[in-house]
């Protein structure tokens, strides 16, 4: 059975510092979250931390599980967050493997979403960024070209700007990214996908999809505490997955937002916006879907692509309970 990776690429840009996991001394039990964006990172922190605390975390979500590749705050400021944190840690990444180092002993998760459902999450997420925002990211220590405003994006509003920012999105690579073919302003969720899909065969990653945590919270998050090696406390059990719920999640969104919200307008509400999907079949054009179904597969096959549409099980590595 193939194991683990290689680190090949260079992952620098407005949103990445790919080398901040350097700073980051291996420890049994970690847990990293993987996800290209936009597709339940933030939810499965929550079930992760309800698993693996027993419905105690200790410290708020945005503490308890850092972003490593965020190129804030400086590396330094970085390890000493990352060194205290209580173990078992639960570390988040946005880096394709082949930006990541492999860690044989850390137990990994990755987090898919249909990209169109995820773009328009992605959307929301960056048309609400406030000047906080574009300040962490494009300020000093900047590698390549800033990320544009909202604003600067593209012309036109509403559906009709949505409409154009999805082409560019889905043909337009950034450009501190060559090697990808898709993703701008920021990265290229097929990509992303693609290198975690081939990796898929590790005996130390699970895969799970939003729609599946969507239609069976309480059965995907038994797979997962079962793949944690996590005791399930059954009098425990319900109140923990009740945590998990978009409700409960939009409801305490202060203390599960990346620094509670303070980068959004609107705050920790806006970041947890909507939690559902299929909004793009009111904005996309027919013409649009039908590149995107192309697109899909052709960077990613013809079974990757279906399972990122739909999720379900991926010969026992998906949804089914092992």
């Amino acid at each position: 059975m193939p194991r683990g990776w290689t680190k090949t690429r260079a992952y620098d840009s407005h949103h990445f510092d790919a080398d901040a996991w350097s700073v980051v001394t291996p420890r049994a039990g970690d847990v990293i979250i993987a996800t290209a964006y936009k597709s339940g990172t933030t939810w499965m922190q929550q079930i992760v931390s309800q698993l693996v605390f027993e419905g105690a975390a200790p410290a708020a979500l945005g503490e308890l599980s850092p972003w490593v590749d965020l190129r804030v705050p400086p590396r330094e400021v970085k390890r000493g967050m990352i060194e205290g944190l209580p173990s078992p840690r639960i570390l988040k990444t946005h880096l394709p493997t082949t930006g990541l180092e492999y860690d044989e002993n850390a137990k990994y998760i990755y987090v898919a979403r249909d990209g169109r459902d995820a773009f328009m999450s992605l959307m929301n997420h960056y048309k609400n960024g406030n000047e906080a925002f574009y300040g962490a990211l494009n300020g000093p220590g900047l590698k390549g070209a800033p990320l544009p405003t909202w604003e600067e994006a593209c012309e036109g509003e509403g559906d009709e700007k949505l409409r154009a920012l999805f082409d560019k999105w889905l043909n337009t690579p950034w450009g501190q990214h060559p090697w990808e073919e898709d993703g701008w302003p920021f990265w290229s969720l097929f990509y992303n996908m693609k290198t975690w899909w081939d990796a898929r065969e590790s005996k130390n990653i699970i895969f799970v999809h939003f729609s599946d945590l969507k239609k069976d919270l309480k059965g995907q998050m038994r797979r997962i505490a079962k793949f944690l090696n996590a005791p399930i406390d059954e009098s425990k059990f319900d109140a923990q997955v009740t945590a998990c719920t978009f409700e409960s999640m939009k409801g305490n969104a202060a203390s599960v937002a990346p620094l509670g919200g303070a980068l959004w307008k609107g705050g920790a509400e806006t970041f947890i916006n909507k939690g559902t999907n299929g909004r793009w079949r009111n904005v996309l054009t027919k013409e649009q879907v039908k590149q995107y179904e192309q697109v899909a597969e052709k960077r990613l096959g013809k079974d990757c692509a279906k399972w990122l549409a739909n999720g379900g099980d991926m010969n026992g590595r998906g949804c089914v309970i092992m």
